[in-house]
């Protein structure tokens, strides 16, 4: 049985019907936490809060599109009616929708902005409202990506939702610090993950040829670098972004492929 670091802690966490949403859901609610767990498909939230029940942990799966606000809202009092109060929120949902500078359209702009960087903002809001109600402290964290940190072909939209979401957390430190909350980020790089691997089936070789440490990312190592900026030993981090990529955007180029990698 893992220790019980998260006993009595109450997440909710977007995106994570599976990937690294999911493993960071599955790693808070087998150390301790209740977890209430949201994917856009609703089929997919319930069906891995089942799973992750079945192996030991407390998870209620709830579907919902975190574009839109009331959603995002109705996530956090659902979680302090499960559970009793909230104490992480983490802003996982994205979408990675890439295009030409030159062709992207304005309704497919507004769209990454309303999930990336507008269901992260009022998660946060929503969570750290209620946070500083109940005067307990508590965790924000948003998911960023490598993208937001090199440049890459067609990554121009989806890259800025992603550094505004670095910038999102050294700028909310002024506000919730006082209510001992703190906000951090952590930056994905390629990590393999049932939709990558789906879009394409040799993603974990082509990567591994330009990662430093020889392999990409697999949502384990994201939801090790998440749960420590949740967890009492980050109680001093505030404000930071750790980039988790292997090293690959300190020196490596993109995999010489015909594929455009749509990663975190």
């Amino acid at each position: 049985m893992k220790e019980q670091i998260f006993k009595d802690q109450v997440a909710v966490v977007t995106g994570a019907g599976e990937g690294i949403g999911l493993e960071i859901a599955h790693q808070l609610a087998t150390q301790g936490a209740g977890v209430l767990l949201n994917d856009i498909n609703a089929e997919l939230a319930v069906k891995a809060a089942q799973d992750i029940c079945t192996q030991g942990g407390t998870c209620v799966g709830v579907g919902g599109d975190v574009a839109d606000v009331q959603v995002v809202r109705d996530l956090v009092s659902r979680a302090v009616t499960e559970f009793g109060r909230i104490t992480i929120a983490v802003a996982n949902a994205g979408l990675s929708l890439w295009d030409d500078f030159f062709d992207f359209k304005p309704e497919d702009l507004q769209r990454v902005l309303a999930v990336n960087l507008g269901g992260s903002f009022f998660l946060a809001q929503a969570a750290a409202r209620r946070m500083r109600q109940q005067g307990s402290g508590g965790r924000l964290l948003f998911l960023s990506s490598v993208a937001g940190n090199q440049a890459i072909a067609t990554s121009s939209v989806y890259a800025m939702t992603k550094k505004g979401l670095e910038m999102l957390a050294r700028s909310l430190v002024s506000e919730v610090s006082s209510h001992g909350i703190t906000v951090n980020a952590i930056a994905p790089g390629a990590t393999v993950t049932p939709r990558t691997v789906t879009v394409v089936p040799d993603y974990e070789a082509i990567w591994s040829t330009v990662i430093p440490t020889g392999r990409p990312a697999y949502p384990s190592d994201m939801a090790s670098a998440a749960l420590f900026f949740l967890s009492p030993a980050a109680s001093h981090i505030t404000g930071q972004t750790l980039i988790v990529d292997g090293g690959w955007s300190a020196t490596s180029p993109e995999p010489k492929s015909q594929f455009v990698d749509k990663t975190k």
